[in-house]
């Protein structure tokens, strides 16, 4: 594979207990066997800004922050991580692997937070211009699973407690994405035993990369 040529951007979507973070390294791992120079990175955060937001954003128990706010900050950190981290990265030819992007936006702020999705789009058109994910695996698994997994994992973040109706509109809003976009946001049934979802990342990562390198 030409590693001269632009960098492939690979996001990572989910609930909270979807799983995210133990399959990001099994899609790291396999990007590095198949030697592609990879960075790994997260939002919101990735920059010193971002870490700034994200502390605020996830942890700031004591700030009332209304909904337009949180949009606002979370593309403010956007902005930032894509001016010093992931353009800079994709232009050098490497990959780039983000835990949560836009699609995150639009599932907990416009579903969770009610949020017009217009709204979402014209900042997402502003920050990021032309800029989209070229791979996106969306691990989906149901509330309750997903809540069983979150309180095996503390301290739990603003959004890990909110109540249900949230988490199904998180939820609804990310297949609603995933049905509106199924070539680039591949569902991975999240529910299933460790080695079975593996298994299905690794086909859907693998098959992305031999697809790139037959372009």
């Amino acid at each position: 594979m030409n590693h001269s040529e632009r960098g492939r951007f690979i996001t990572v979507e989910g609930q909270d207990g979807a799983g995210k973070t133990t399959n990001l390294e099994v899609i790291r791992s396999i990007l590095k066997a198949r030697h592609i120079p990879v960075l790994a990175t997260r939002e919101p955060g990735g920059t010193e800004l971002g870490e700034r937001i994200r502390s605020l954003i996830l942890h700031g128990a004591d700030v009332d922050i209304a909904p337009a706010s949180e949009l606002l900050l979370i593309f403010a950190a956007r902005a930032q991580h894509i001016q010093q981290v992931i353009g800079p990265a994709l232009e050098s030819g490497n990959w780039v692997l983000c835990d949560r992007f836009t699609d995150a936006t639009y599932a907990y702020q416009g579903g969770g937070r009610g949020m017009p999705w217009e709204d979402i789009s014209a900042l997402e058109q502003l920050v990021q211009k032309t800029l989209r994910p070229d791979l996106t695996l969306l691990f989906d698994v149901d509330v309750d699973t997903g809540r069983r997994r979150s309180a095996q994992c503390a301290p739990a973040d603003r959004f890990e407690t909110e109540g249900d109706s949230f988490k199904q509109a998180v939820r609804a809003a990310y297949l609603e994405l995933a049905y509106a976009d199924p070539e680039r946001i591949k569902v991975i049934p999240a529910h299933q035993p460790l080695t079975a979802v593996q298994a299905e990342v690794t086909r859907v990562v693998e098959d992305f990369v031999n697809r790139c390198a037959v372009r």
